[in-house]
């Protein structure tokens, strides 16, 4: 008796979603449907979808956070990162109750496959070096007991994937100010990117509300 999975793969390339969808154990019977980042809410709300492949080689990984945090919020589907990047930071990305897996660029679709399988029995596939921090989350401790609370609502603003235009306009203050805001705040937490500073806002500034 096949147990039927209803998946959802949201990209750009059609050649994906077809390679993807040969990849299933025996044991599974998945029904995948594909989206695009622009129809990917709709999709959502057409049905019960239990996965959420996102490709991250055709979609932003800003639109692809944002993705992630409607799906946090209104459902309770999991979420799959392919094409994750290893030259920037991204770990921002990472959700520890809805990120079910992590796969890199030059994962081959074997490796792919044998990932999803491991997802469909229930485990998480996500790189141990993702898992855990890298170290220095004491000393960006040190610096947010200097941040003012104007940067503080900024920097928990970008944890919505606000852009810079939204939260001014949700403080009621220019883009120029808000980048203001930003450089000083990266100084202080010892960051260098906007993702940087959300990966470090989902840490330190959960508690802080808007």
């Amino acid at each position: 008796m096949f147990k039927v999975i209803n998946w959802i793969v949201v990209s750009r390339s059609q050649l994906l979603a077809d390679l993807l969808d040969t990849r299933w154990p025996q044991e599974f019977l998945v029904k995948l449907v594909k989206a695009t980042p622009e129809n990917v809410e709709l999709e959502l709300k057409e049905g019960s979808l239990s996965l959420v492949v996102i490709d991250l080689a055709t979609v932003d990984v800003q639109k692809a956070y944002q993705i992630q945090r409607h799906i946090e919020k209104e459902y309770v589907s999991r979420v799959v990162f392919l094409h994750y990047p290893r030259q920037i930071d991204a770990r921002f990305l990472i959700h520890p109750t809805v990120t079910a897996g992590i796969f890199y660029c030059d994962a081959s679709l074997e490796d792919v496959g044998q990932g999803l399988g491991n997802i469909l029995r229930g485990k998480s596939v996500i790189p141990a070096e993702l898992v855990h921090n890298s170290g220095d989350d004491q000393s960006h401790m040190e610096g947010s007991d200097n941040l003012t609370i104007r940067e503080r609502e900024v920097l928990q603003a970008l944890l919505s994937g606000s852009t810079n235009v939204d939260i001014a306009n949700q403080l009621f203050v220019s883009e120029s100010t808000i980048k203001t805001h930003l450089y000083r705040a990266f100084r202080k937490i010892g960051v260098s990117s906007r993702g940087q500073a959300i990966a470090w806002s989902q840490t330190h500034l959960h508690e802080v509300h808007l």
